[in-house]
């Protein structure tokens, strides 16, 4: 090979190298770019699950997380949380992103079947199409596949036909959805976009009709958590949060405790734990933005805010020393708070001055005309998780009878709070057993019965009228 032509086939043969190099490196960097959007898919999907709470509903005690297995008490009977692992077998690690979307954003299963509304579909209707890809993928890529089953729900005829979920929908599901409001700031519409729809906050704090969905006529202005009671969070000054400020609401989303106006228990606590103290300062700020813009909803009882009533008041003077009667469904408000209440509370209500035990007056607690969770703090007491804010008190259901909470709940009102509120025996016996149990089971039965006994009716009708036709005919 000549000189020339050994010089042509090196050089031919090092840019072959170096173009094969090349498209190495860029498959190398594509793939690093590929893995790097992966990962950033998969962490704003963990990100969108915490915002959405998912952990909360299907995670049951001491159980996997989204294994399922959680019951959901609603008026109408306990509903189950489903597995919402990626498992194949108990899980959904089959659905396609359609069937995942679908089920979150329409209560639609990868079989066909409806989910009960206790899964917030009517709000989660609002999640745009690029959070439900994240979010499909974290759920099928991040989370540890469970193949455990979850106990099915078992609710009363005619709600255990899920079929019934198709005509609820109907009436009460808004698929369309969020959709930004170009005449408002992105904060305002962030705020919007997560309240409406991830925080899905209507869901505990509105009202609901007959048929359990949400009254839209008076969204945010206060609902029934099946023991609990979600107050107003619309802007209102004596019925809502009107009085208190953006740094306010997020103090309380991020820590379950407004210094001198309320903390968390319940089911809001769970928010807190679970959901709301994990999101970005940004996030949170702008859910106060637009909780503080929306309508404002007043109720004519409330004359002054709720976190405005009482005042340090010392009454134990009177009753230390003196003996407890021998019947205990005696025992007076005021021995009540000295032997349960005062070793916390203090004497005058003022709690301890770093908040941990937060006073009694100027307490949404004690000011609020619905009093459900005066009393579940008294029967339940304030739980946070381990790593959560540790503003916690004990429950005094196993201490303290029906009598006894009520005689307490009415002493803290009188003393501390809003004294036109009040506690009865009655309703603290409704609310130990579990709260409210709707009628629409019965009257759905009834209905049905109605509509039976009309077809049954129409029927002799016209197999009467097809006798006699026929012996007309014979006649003739």
């Amino acid at each position: 090979m000549k000189l020339t032509e050994r010089i042509c086939f090196w050089g031919e043969l090092a840019l072959c190298v170096m173009a094969a190099c090349a498209g190495l490196l860029a498959m190398c960097e594509t793939a690093h770019a590929q893995g790097a959007d992966d990962a950033q898919l998969l962490k704003r999907g963990q990100y969108l699950s915490v915002a959405g709470d998912c952990v909360a509903c299907h995670t049951a005690p001491h159980g996997k997380p989204f294994a399922g297995g959680l019951p959901l008490a609603t008026p109408l009977g306990n509903i189950v949380s489903t597995n919402i692992t990626p498992s194949t077998t108990q899980g959904i690690g089959n659905y396609t992103l359609e069937q995942f979307s679908d089920a979150v954003r329409k209560g639609i299963r990868g079989d066909g079947a409806h989910l009960y509304p206790a899964m917030p579909y009517t709000s989660y209707a609002q999640i745009s199409d690029d959070d439900m890809k994240a979010l499909y993928a974290y759920f099928m890529h991040d989370v540890a596949p469970v193949d455990e089953a979850a106990p099915k729900a078992e609710l009363p005829f005619p709600f255990n036909i899920r079929l019934s979920m198709a005509f609820w929908n109907m009436l009460f599901l808004n698929p369309k959805p969020f959709e930004a409001d170009p005449s408002k700031s992105a904060e305002w519409n962030r705020g919007a976009y997560l309240v409406r729809g991830l925080a899905h906050c209507s869901t505990c704090h509105s009202p609901r009709n007959t048929l359990m969905a949400e009254d839209v006529s008076r969204e945010l202005a206060g609902g029934a958590v099946g023991t609990w009671y979600a107050p107003n969070i619309t802007p209102d000054v004596n019925s809502g949060v009107g009085a208190w400020s953006e740094a306010d609401l997020v103090s309380y989303m991020r820590s379950g405790h407004a210094t001198g106006k309320a903390q968390a228990a319940g089911p809001m606590a769970e928010a807190v734990d679970n959901s709301l103290r994990h999101l970005s300062d940004a996030d949170l700020k702008a859910m106060a933005v637009y909780l503080k813009s929306i309508p404002a909803i007043h109720n004519a009882a409330d004359t002054q805010p709720a976190d405005a009533w009482g005042k340090p008041r010392n009454a134990l003077d009177d009753v230390r020393g003196v003996a407890w009667p021998a019947d205990s469904s005696k025992l007076t408000g005021a021995q009540l708070y000295d032997g349960y209440c005062a070793s916390c509370h203090q004497a005058k209500g003022e709690g301890a001055s770093d908040g941990g035990l937060p006073s009694l007056f100027h307490n949404t607690a004690l000011g609020h005309t619905n009093t459900d969770n005066l009393v579940m703090v008294m029967l339940e007491g304030v739980k946070h998780k381990a790593d959560a804010p540790d503003i916690l008190m004990p429950g005094f259901a196993e201490l303290l009878t029906d009598q006894q909470i009520a005689t307490l709940g009415n002493y803290l009102l009188t003393q501390f709070g809003n004294p036109d509120a009040k506690v009865t025996v009655a309703q603290v016996q409704k609310l130990r057993a579990g709260g409210e149990q709707s009628s629409l089971v019965g009257l759905a039965r009834a209905g049905m019965a109605v509509v039976l006994l009309i077809v049954v009716v129409l029927v002799a009708l016209l197999v009467r009228r097809s006798r006699r036709r026929a012996g007309s005919a014979q006649q003739g």
